[in-house]
């Protein structure tokens, strides 16, 4: 383990809960929900819809991972909202539109994984989104190329500063800066949605929802070894 100021190489005991099938609701969004309710209401989970979302490029299959924050659920998946143009991301969605998302909620020894296909909101829907934004995020959104190289050469951070500026003046006394055609909500619709609860021994409760493929929509519940 890496060095630090807990020196016993033996891993923390998950005690605090337990999970059986009996406790689960058939749908695992609304199962979801209210994990997410209750980590919401948990003074100890610090911004509960932090979640870690991975993507991988193809034909490399070299797979890359940030935190983003979860915006939205609904009936079909999801939300989360980027830059869709110039991002890592980006990038690795246009050459395999497949991701996953991990939620880890430490406090509650909890975790959800979720595996899906992925799919662009409408610039409408982004629009209603957006305007909820702080000014300045929507005008960073139009500044940023994000994950593109700032040349030390040309000042590195001034750059984007300057780009903020040129934003800021072109949007001047707009009060609805329409939002990029490139920034936006991408929907993961999940195939695969897992509830995790830490338990003693490292003798975790898992339980799995795999969605039915074709015209079949049901949801199968199976337990998995941990």
């Amino acid at each position: 383990a890496p060095a630090g100021q807990k020196s016993t190489p033996q891993a923390d005991q998950y005690t605090k809960a337990s999970l059986e099938r009996r406790q689960l609701d058939p749908n695992p969004f609304t199962q979801f929900h209210t994990w997410f309710t209750l980590a919401q209401q948990s003074s100890a989970v610090h911004q509960p819809e932090t979640v870690c979302f991975s993507t991988a490029a193809l034909p490399s299959g070299a797979v890359s991972s940030r935190f983003v924050y979860l915006k939205e659920l609904d009936e079909r998946g999801f939300v989360i909202y980027s830059n869709w143009e110039t991002s890592r991301k980006a990038a690795d969605v246009r050459s395999n539109p497949q991701a996953s998302l991990a939620f880890w909620w430490a406090a509650l020894e909890r975790q959800v994984r979720v595996e899906g296909s992925v799919e662009r909101l409408s610039a409408a829907e982004s629009q209603t989104y957006y305007n909820l934004r702080a000014r300045g995020s929507r005008v960073g959104a139009w500044a940023s190329e994000q994950s593109q190289v700032l040349d030390e050469a040309d000042g590195e951070r001034e750059v984007l500063e300057r780009r903020v500026q040129e934003v800021k003046q072109r949007f001047e006394g707009v009060e609805e800066i329409p939002v990029p055609e490139f920034w936006g909500g991408l929907r993961i619709v999940p195939m695969v949605v897992e509830f995790w609860q830490g338990r003693d021994s490292r003798l975790h409760d898992r339980f799995r929802y795999t969605r039915g493929g074709g015209e079949d929509t049901r949801w199968k519940i199976e337990r998995l070894s941990p």
